[in-house]
């Protein structure tokens, strides 16, 4: 199914105009913590639509609120931030900056926030009250904290969330109870040898073959001393050591990042890791220093929200259209933060046209815009029956 035309006629008066945001977002990209030009953009248009407004909530993030001041209050957090990725799609209104790009569909999740804005500003009365979180700098894992930091989530009962899912189709969703993405973390490991002439290694502690052994040690140890039903991922993408050709490296600094689905096994892993890790050096005359850096915890997601929003998309969409999603995936999102005590979901938006849609991050990643539709009713009515639900349950305790 290809979701055409909205299902709710206000949709009709600003649709147009949305679009042409989104562009604009598109072709103005700003990089996590510098979304400036955004923030102010989205800042504007909610005080047009009669949000209460909060700038420079987490350094560049934006706070807004409607509905009344007492009762149940919902969240939905959208992220605003940008990639260093050179734009290739040749859209009309791609990217106007050289070297950054909107290669995750931030600027898709903006609008959706900002579409959804409308059409609960547009309604008599709300049962409970509001509250958007336009996020910075999701991208380095900072925005979160820094929003929570600042208050962003206190006093919220739930929080929803959404994502651009190039795997599905437009006019579809996916949806999954439980653990949605990957507790993650980053991983600097340096190795201290004895620097050496190139033709006499024996007389030297070649660092560049002890961090060989250090990569190839830790896969194989995940491989045989941790669980295979807890998968943990180990990746180094990023090398750096030596001088010249001819000198045995005395440093090699390797980083590179872990991916875990197990959250107790997670907090395990920084000592578990270290201590191999210098254990493997040690054994060939050299010495190591470990960093580990959390960025994201697992995102969890409430089955009772899920189950919630899950009912909302299929009278949206049709129970043909909302696919309930097996895997978890080892990607991070730092959602993850904000979960730290308030219950919430995030589902995932199809975005792919006819012809299929590029990865996330990638340059040539162009969404099907149709979706923009999808994504604000989808979180549309989740929120409205949220707010119907929980108001019964608030006057039945009163």
């Amino acid at each position: 199914m290809i979701f055409l035309k909205p299902s709710n006629s206000r949709f009709n008066d600003f649709l147009t105009e949305l679009i042409a945001l989104r562009r604009h977002l598109h072709a103005h990209p700003e990089l996590s913590g510098n979304e400036h030009q955004t923030a102010a953009l989205v800042a504007g248009e909610l005080r047009k639509y009669g949000w209460r407004v909060q700038e420079a909530v987490g350094r560049t993030g934006v706070l807004a609120e409607l509905g009344p001041e007492s009762g149940p209050r919902v969240g939905l957090r959208v992220d605003m931030d940008a990639l260093p990725v050179e734009e290739r799609t040749c859209l009309s209104y791609a990217s106007r900056q050289q070297g950054l790009m909107h290669a995750c569909g931030h600027d898709l999740h903006t609008c959706i926030g900002l579409g959804v804005a409308r059409l609960l500003a547009a309604e008599d009365k709300l049962s409970g009250s509001v509250r958007l979180l336009f996020q910075p700098a999701e991208e380095i894992a900072a925005g979160a904290r820094w929003m929570k930091s600042a208050g962003a989530t206190q006093g919220l009962d739930a929080l929803f969330g959404v994502h651009v899912f190039p795997e599905l189709p437009v006019g579809t969703i996916g949806v999954k109870s439980g653990c949605l993405t990957a507790a993650a973390g980053e991983l600097e490991i340096q190795i201290f040898g004895e620097s050496g002439h190139g033709a006499r290694p024996h007389q030297s502690v070649d660092a560049i073959w002890v961090a060989s052994k250090v990569v190839s040690g830790l896969q194989e140890s995940i491989s045989r001393r941790l669980d295979a039903l807890h998968p943990v991922v180990i990746s180094f993408g990023r090398i750096e050591g030596g001088k010249a050709f001819n000198v045995i490296a005395d440093q090699v600094r390797l980083v590179g990042t872990v991916r875990c689905l197990d959250e107790s096994l997670h907090e395990k892993l920084p000592t578990w890791i270290e201590e191999l890790v210098k254990s493997i050096a040690s054994s060939f005359g050299a010495k190591a220093k470990v960093n580990y850096r959390c960025i994201a915890p697992i995102v969890y997601n409430d089955p009772g929200l899920t189950e919630l929003l899950e009912r909302c998309a299929f009278s949206v969409l049709g129970s043909e259209n909302v696919y309930r999603l097996d895997k978890p995936s080892l990607g991070a999102e730092d959602f993850a933060e904000l979960l730290q005590g308030v219950p919430g979901t995030m589902f995932r938006l199809g975005v792919a046209g006819e012809n299929g849609c590029a990865p996330l991050h990638s340059g040539q990643f162009a969404l099907d815009e149709r979706s923009l539709v999808v994504g604000i009713e989808v979180v549309f009515e989740t929120l409205m029956e949220w707010l119907r639900v929980n108001s019964k349950v608030s006057k039945n305790e009163s």
